[in-house]
Formats: structure tokens, sequence, C-alpha cells
């Protein structure tokens, strides 16, 4: 691979630092803790496919993975292209996969207190129940 060529066709890169919330998304609940797995070979496997869009040179993905706490790093992305047409739109696909297909997130701090009798009479009822 001729390094010089791509590092003169690069002409956009994006990154994405991904950091844990301290409120959760579909209801806006407190979240104190979370616990984050990611399948690291699916992760791999969509940034190969990726890579194969037009105008892509080079796509990179790391996650942090354990118990995180709002403010905590948990996924890092960096796509390289030529144009931004073509690097946003695979960017946009890019994070939307790895969050849906290769990413597992428990709340937690919401799961506690769905199990609870009293406080879960409280909180609105979960998405898809």
């Amino acid at each position: 691979m001729d390094t010089t060529k791509i590092l003169a066709d690069v002409g956009m890169v994006l990154v994405h630092n991904g950091v844990v919330r301290g409120w959760a998304r579909a209801d806006h609940a407190p979240v104190k803790s979370m616990k984050v797995s990611h399948d690291r070979a699916k992760m791999d496997a969509i940034c190969r496919e990726m890579e194969q869009q037009p105008g892509i040179f080079c796509i990179h993905a790391e996650a942090v993975e354990g118990e995180l706490k709002p403010g905590d790093d948990v996924l890092f992305l960096v796509v390289a292209g030529d144009i931004r047409e073509h690097v946003k739109a695979t960017f946009s696909e890019l994070l939307d996969r790895i969050k849906a297909e290769a990413a597992e997130i428990v709340d937690k701090e919401l799961d506690r207190l769905r199990k609870d009798p009293v406080l879960s009479k409280l909180l609105p009822p979960e998405q898809g129940a």
C-alpha cells in the first residue's frame, strides 16, 4: 500500500469519542454506572466492510469495556476519506451499526430501579414492553 498516495488523497478525517452520559436516552433517568461489552470481531468486520464505501481509505474503532461511569470514554471511531460527503455518510452508518450490532450496554442503575417493586412504579414503561 502506497501511504504517500493515500495521504495525498485524504481530505477529511472524522473522529468520535463517545462518553457515558449521566442520563438514559429513553427516559432521562439518572445513570450512575453501566456495564459495556463489545464484540471485537463484529466491530472489525463492520469496519472492514465500511472501508469498501466509495472514497474511504481507513476506519479504526476502539471500545472500552467494563463498568463505566458518566464522563468515562466508551467508544472511539476514526474514518478517513476523500471528501466530506463520503466520510460523513460512512461515519454515521458506522456509528449506528457498531452501536446496534456490536455493543451490549446494560444500564445497571436503571435495571436496579426497575427490579425494585416500589421504585419501578415511578419509572416510565420500558421501550418495546
